[in-house]
């Protein structure tokens, strides 16, 4: 599967949290595609809510958000973000602008997370640049 997502905004989201340390293209590249597989995830759950109020247009509380952020906010795009939304549900939902605003800030927080984590983790190492192993060592850690 491709990525959808630009490895760019994950890239400064990782080096916002690395501090001294550099950031590999394969941390980048290993973060995106986890934050899209996260993504598509949250969207099958969202599409099932959407479906059980009769409606087939993803909504921002279908992702469990009451206060949108304001997409100025954010560094994940949004363009990416619907096209992940719409990866693994049906091709007649419809994801609304207000739905992918709060995905793409769902899916900040979590490579906010995921990336402090990794920081952490290459400190341990004794390493001075993220990489794609702190990545995944992070998911098989806490998966």
């Amino acid at each position: 599967m491709s990525v959808e997502l630009p490895f760019a905004p994950v890239d400064a989201i990782i080096r916002q949290n690395a501090g001294e340390l550099r950031v590999s293209a394969g941390a980048a590249e290993a973060l995106a595609r986890r934050i899209q597989d996260r993504g598509a995830e949250l969207a099958i759950d969202a599409a099932d809510r959407a479906t059980a109020d009769g409606r087939k247009t993803l909504m921002a509380e279908d992702f469990g958000v009451q206060q949108v952020v304001d997409r100025d906010e954010l560094l994940l795009p949004i363009a990416p973000i619907d096209r992940i939304a719409r990866l693994r549900i049906d091709d007649r939902y419809r994801v609304a602008m207000d739905a992918r605003i709060a995905l793409a800030d769902i899916l900040e927080d979590y490579a906010v997370n995921v990336a402090g984590a990794a920081v952490k983790l290459a400190h341990h190492a004794d390493r001075r640049t993220v990489q794609s192993e702190d990545i995944e060592t992070y998911f098989s850690l806490f998966e």
